[in-house]
């Protein structure tokens, strides 16, 4: 053969290869409906004959006679025009169901095409409408939109996360950098009081390496899990303990209730992190003379709820859905002056969510309070 020339199979395969879904479909669907109509025809002109013959035979009518012959050209011109009259009414219907199946089919997965191109170009503003073609493509409307929304809430995470590194690191370099050039001038010595300065500018920079290298490794789970069975009033009891002289030290009353303890499966020391994180948040956020509640009840006989009321600040609506984000703070001057760099929830976030639990934020607004609530599967004993 040739090979300049490609053969007739090979150029057949690539047309067929490079058409639409909408035009494979209604092929395959013309088929079928042309496949069905030859077979019908096929069967009935084998078996109609032989039927027709033996009810003459049953009538007493031989089927040499004119009679018989009269009554058989009448039965098939009958058979021929109904049958072709209804398989052509027919194939035609559904050549026209098969070619409007597809057009929608095809202008739904056009537009499924065409959006998730814009969110690729980094348009996650781009939205699906249900087509209407059943849950399964109303399934994927749904997945396409979520994950354009989850795309663009982590875009604008990261942004806020960028923007937020860029301020934490400015203010401690701008202070070594200060400092030291005064000590190069002559300006100030390096005495203890300069040294404490510079140490503490870098030790800002060092629990920012640290706190971006956590919620990293917490997020995405390379933090290793080992859970064991640890009933609920334990780790109210631990989390509780292990906070309360600073609570004490600030002039804020720490309480640990147990209306239900149930037995769960977590990393004792992952989760304590959890706690000791959500206490340290609520303590930054309660002046003095407030109350921090540690509550453990049964939600259900499969659910066990953990917690942490505080009678502080509270949070506004609209920070809510951000506020176990990377670096977010409701109230940045203030978090800043409390030493916070606003990834502590969101360590306690990925820590929850490694242990296939839920973690949630309530508050009715600024001057109520907060609520962070950790749901967890209980063990059946």
């Amino acid at each position: 053969m040739n090979p300049r020339f490609p053969s007739r199979r090979g150029a057949r395969h690539r047309i067929f290869t490079g058409s639409s879904f909408g035009t494979r479909l209604f092929v395959a669907l013309t088929a079928v409906v042309i496949g069905c109509a030859v077979s019908a025809w096929v069967v009935a002109s084998a078996l109609a004959p032989g039927i027709f013959h033996d009810h003459l035979a049953q009538a007493g009518i031989d089927h040499t006679s004119s009679q018989a012959a009269h009554v058989e050209e009448a039965f098939t011109w009958a058979i021929v025009l109904a049958w072709g009259l209804a398989v052509g009414i027919a194939v035609l219907l559904a050549l026209a169901v098969s070619w409007y199946l597809t057009r929608r089919v095809q202008r739904s997965l056009t537009e499924v095409t065409a959006s998730t191109a814009r969110i690729a170009g980094g348009h996650y503003d781009a939205r699906l409408r249900s087509p209407g073609l059943g849950r399964e493509f109303d399934a994927l409307t749904v997945t396409v939109n979520e994950l354009a929304r989850r795309l663009d809430a982590t875009e604008s995470t990261r942004r806020r996360m960028l923007a937020d590194l860029g301020h934490e690191m400015r203010t401690p370099i701008a202070t070594l950098d200060s400092y030291l050039e005064a000590v190069d001038d002559g300006i100030r010595t390096f005495d203890e009081d300069t040294r404490q300065v510079l140490r503490a500018a870098t030790h800002r920079l060092s629990r920012l390496a640290r706190d971006v290298t956590a919620v990293s490794r917490a997020e995405e789970h390379l933090t290793r899990i080992r859970p064991v069975p640890v009933a609920t009033g334990t780790l109210v009891a631990t989390a509780v303990d292990a906070m309360r002289e600073r609570y004490e030290a600030d002039g804020v009353a720490l309480r640990g209730t147990v209306e239900d303890s149930m037995v769960v499966m977590v990393d004792p020391d992952r989760f304590g992190q959890v706690l000791g994180n959500l206490l340290d948040n609520a303590l930054r956020h309660t002046p003095a003379g407030g109350t921090v509640t540690v509550r453990s009840r049964r939600v259900n006989s499969d659910h066990v709820e953990i917690g942490v009321t505080d009678t502080g600040d509270g949070i506004a609506p609209e920070h809510l859905d951000h506020i176990f984000d990377r670096f977010y703070r409701v109230d940045t001057a203030r978090d800043r002056g409390h030493g916070g760099s606003g990834i502590g929830l969101t360590i306690a976030h990925a820590l929850v969510e490694a242990h296939r639990g839920r973690i949630r934020a309530y508050s009715d607004g600024p001057g109520h309070g907060a609520c962070f609530t950790v749901l967890l599967p209980a063990v059946v004993l």
